[in-house]
């Protein structure tokens, strides 16, 4: 798509006069493709099913007339953007504001001027093949940075996996529990966004963080040793002591890696919170900093009621599955102590959706 070489583009001719158009045509046909036409309403025609770049329009015509042909151009997206070069004997200031208005590119003043018409031609299609380039240019660079950014987010998502299924290998039961759990926290975020207090605060792009970080909350159990975590009884206090670490451990893990990136990042951020702060509770009876209400991030809140209720419908080496009935009652029942009450409220709306992620995600 050169500038030098415009001998591809298309150019309609519109005059009433056949006479016009026939000394038009061989003063053009040499340098560009030509297409004809007296009528108006032909001339609208073989814009639609025709690629035109310029339309050379006389005004005074029967039927319609050059003002209501560019009125139609001006009002197809398709046509919207291609010059138009009025060809009228009316040569008033008026006159050429009216048609200026409309989007008239040009104007060229009866008796036409050979020279004057091969010029004005030219000058708009080098304009618009000029802008054609561009348009191309900027919808490319688009295209590259949206796939770039897919790519990068793809390497993103597989490098969250890949951190949570370290925590997979030394739990085995972990697996489908991170996948659940990572809907949970989706489903209740989603439905507290509903809420005024939390419109602006749950954006989708928070939501997005959210949901990915969610599978980080217990990479921490990395640094637990085997004895302890896959102990099939209850843990000694000693025990329960050293499994309390385990945030402390998930946190210094991804500080290690917010350090390498060097700059703040959204889904390392949450991934941080819900990580250290997924067994804190409402009352702040909880671990590893006693903190309560909304002190504890919302990220942690939410994980924090997705991760028990998962914990209690599933089967564990020390303990059978419960139902979601009777999971949900200790959920309640922890409203306002273990768990954010907000929190409790969006899950009760939405214990549906708790059961159908289950359903799907139950390995």
């Amino acid at each position: 798509m050169l500038l030098s070489n415009l001998s591809d583009c298309t150019v309609l001719i519109v005059d009433d006069s056949p006479e016009n158009i026939t000394w038009m045509s061989e003063a053009l046909s040499s340098f560009y493709q030509i297409k004809v036409t007296t009528s108006g309403k032909e001339a609208l025609k073989l814009l639609k099913n025709n690629q035109i770049e310029l339309v050379l329009l006389d005004i005074i015509m029967p039927g319609l007339t050059g003002y209501d042909v560019i009125k139609e151009i001006r009002r197809d997206p398709k046509t919207h953007d291609i010059p138009v070069i009025f060809l009228t004997a009316k040569d008033t200031k008026e006159d050429e504001k009216i048609g200026l208005k409309l989007g008239a590119s040009d104007y060229i003043h009866k008796p036409i001027n050979v020279s004057i018409l091969k010029s004005r031609v030219k000058t708009h299609l080098q304009n618009k093949r000029s802008r054609d380039i561009l348009s191309n240019q900027n919808d490319y660079l688009e295209k590259e940075i949206k796939n770039r950014y897919e790519e990068l987010n793809q390497m993103q998502d597989a490098i969250v996996y890949s951190l949570a299924g370290l925590a997979e290998t030394r739990d085995p039961e972990t697996g489908d529990h991170i996948l659940r759990t990572q809907y949970y926290v989706r489903a209740l975020a989603e439905e507290l966004s509903q809420k005024s207090k939390y419109h602006e605060k749950l954006c989708d792009n928070v939501i997005d963080a959210y949901f990915k970080a969610a599978p980080l909350h217990d990479i921490g159990k990395v640094g637990i040793t085997d004895n302890i975590l896959l102990k099939p009884g209850k843990l000694t206090f000693e025990e329960f002591e050293e499994m309390k670490k385990h945030p402390m451990l998930g946190l210094q893990t991804l500080l290690k890696a917010e350090k390498r990136l060097g700059k703040p990042n959204m889904l390392l951020n949450a991934a941080k919170e819900i990580a250290y702060g997924h067994h804190e509770k409402w009352d702040g009876s909880g671990y590893p900093e006693g903190l309560s209400g909304e002190n504890i991030p919302l990220s942690a809140r939410l994980m924090a009621l997705a991760d028990v209720y998962d914990a209690l419908i599933s089967r564990r080496v020390y303990k059978d599955p419960m139902s979601h009935d009777a999971a949900k009652s200790i959920i309640v029942k922890g409203r306002a102590n273990h768990f954010d009450p907000e929190v409790v409220d969006a899950f009760l709306a939405i214990e549906d959706k708790f059961i159908d992620i289950a359903e799907t995600y139950s390995g």
